[in-house]
């Protein structure tokens, strides 16, 4: 039997199954029992609360309400499971308790839908805690079948496409998320706490500036203008470092019309802070301090696992230039390389191939270290001093202007966050927006475009500053011992199904 075969079959039974479910709440329309005419189900207690704290509730009246999950009919007297949003708890369902016809009405329910019940909380023989039912009430009928229990709902792709079922069939994808919340939470208490002032900057721009990436284009109708989904929040941020705001941050939705992989969505949350009068040590302690203290207060621990590796975020983390690092893994020293000719001849001797517009000694020094040196970093890792080419907006180098003061951290071969000695100089700010333009001509999308109200917001004066991004999404994946990042993002980018 061919698979289009086995899909029609399965198809066609999902309809019948369906029909069924359809019948039934027909019958109860016209029965005057219509589920969905009930707007308010008053529930005082939850699972958890019930099966925590046994002896205060303990023959207490108490209603609950969830979707049924199983269900064992055992002539005129039954047990159900319900699932609530903290757990799931026993019901036993009599004929003595329900009358005749509500007790055959609670045996035609079914897997998926959602009831309450009124009764008392007892212990069955078998000791387990459950509710002694007095009253059921159909408050929504499911039409749809959920995937039978002991295969769930394993199909990744559809379980991305169809997260409401996911959450209600694994329980563990709920608790990725629960832990998402508190993550997020933690961060902000952290910054909080630093005296860092949370704010909100444009989703909407006029210019797709801040980072290096393929922006997503609109079109304002009323304004008849082109506008991009932000790439990053940096630049308005820094413009309230100008304003006189001396610390803020902000974390919300950022859209890159890019590739997508386990590490890479679309749209993903980000999270960028800015501190006056700090650089980029000072970013380099708040990164390392903030994800140990959330791992901790989290999670309980800073030594962690993911996907079978032990991560150390207590100790100390290393600090080591990009040059210092290549030179560790290859050999290759470019503090002995001057100029682009020695460095153009190195990469095609290893054989790295660089665009024409990029045969230069800092772009091949990036090329080496995403190349060779990416690979090698397991635990925390802090790579500094990136060449000026690939950091349009960050700081020089005083000892040596062909750098910047950025770093970028990473943890398990992947980079969690970047930072920079913000450049503040409009002179030279300028000055290397027009390098970007160029490579912009040149054909690369990614490149940076001209912001002059950013410039002319530096020529009013921005103080010496510290800037961060971390991409959130992967940082709950560390702490969540996610493999995708599609695991913790509730409704990750899908290709639609035709």
């Amino acid at each position: 039997m061919s698979e289009n075969e086995i899909e029609q079959i399965d198809e066609q039974e999902m309809n019948r199954l369906m029909q069924i479910r359809m019948d039934k709440l027909k019958e109860l329309q016209e029965a005057g029992k219509d589920p969905f005419e009930i707007t308010k189900y008053d529930r005082t207690e939850f699972s958890k609360d019930i099966k925590d704290n046994f002896e205060q509730y303990e023959e207490k009246d108490v209603s609950v309400a969830g979707r049924i999950m199983a269900k064992r009919i055992m002539g005129k007297a039954s047990f159900c499971t319900i699932q609530d949003s903290k757990g799931k708890i026993q019901s036993y369902v009599s004929i003595n308790d329900l009358g005749e016809e509500s007790y055959k009405l609670f045996k035609t329910y079914d897997i998926g839908d959602i009831i309450g019940i009124k009764g008392f909380v007892f212990k069955t023989k078998t000791e387990e805690i459950s509710i002694h039912a007095k009253e059921v009430t159909l408050l929504t009928k499911s039409l749809r079948d959920l995937p039978e229990k002991f295969h769930g709902l394993k199909d990744i792709d559809l379980r991305y496409r169809q997260r409401y079922v996911d959450l209600i069939v694994n329980p563990e994808v709920k608790e990725t998320f629960l832990l998402r919340s508190k993550i997020l939470k933690e961060i902000k208490k952290y910054l909080d706490e630093q005296d860092y002032l949370e704010v909100d900057t444009p989703i909407l721009n006029t210019i797709a500036g801040g980072a290096t990436a393929r922006p997503f284009i609109t079109h304002h109708n009323t304004l008849d203008i082109d506008m991009y989904l932000r790439i990053a929040n940096e630049l308005y941020l820094k413009r309230l470092i100008v304003g006189g705001f001396d610390r803020v941050y902000e974390m919300g939705r950022m859209f890159r019309n890019e590739g997508m992989d386990i590490k890479h969505n679309p749209e993903y949350t980000g999270m960028e802070l800015y501190a006056a009068y700090q650089d980029y040590n000072d970013m380099m302690d708040i990164t390392e301090n903030m994800i140990r203290t959330v791992a901790k207060n989290v999670l309980g621990t800073s030594k962690i696992n993911y996907q079978g590796v032990d991560l150390d975020l207590e100790s100390p983390w290393r600090r080591v230039t990009m040059i210092e690092a290549i030179k560790e893994v290859t050999g290759v020293d470019f503090d002995k390389i001057e100029t682009d000719e020695e460095a153009i001849k190195i990469a095609k001797e290893k054989g790295i191939e660089m665009e024409d517009s990029k045969q230069t000694r800092g772009y091949i020094i990036n090329s080496f270290f995403e190349e060779f040196v990416e690979e090698t970093l397991i635990q925390p890792t802090f790579i500094c001093d990136y060449p000026v080419e690939v950091s349009p907006l960050t700081k020089r180098k005083p000892s040596d202007k062909r750098l910047v003061e950025r770093f970028e951290v990473f943890i398990n071969k992947c980079e969690y966050g970047n930072a920079y000695s913000e450049l503040n100089d409009p002179i030279d700010q300028r000055g290397r927006f027009v390098e970007q333009l160029k490579q912009r001509e040149a054909g690369d999308e990614e490149a940076n475009m001209m912001d002059e109200d950013f410039c002319m917001s530096l020529e009013y004066g921005m103080p010496p500053t510290g800037g961060l991004g971390i991409g959130i999404d992967r940082l709950v994946m560390l702490l969540t011992n996610s493999a995708s990042i599609r695991d913790v993002i509730l409704f990750p980018t899908m290709k639609p199904i035709l």
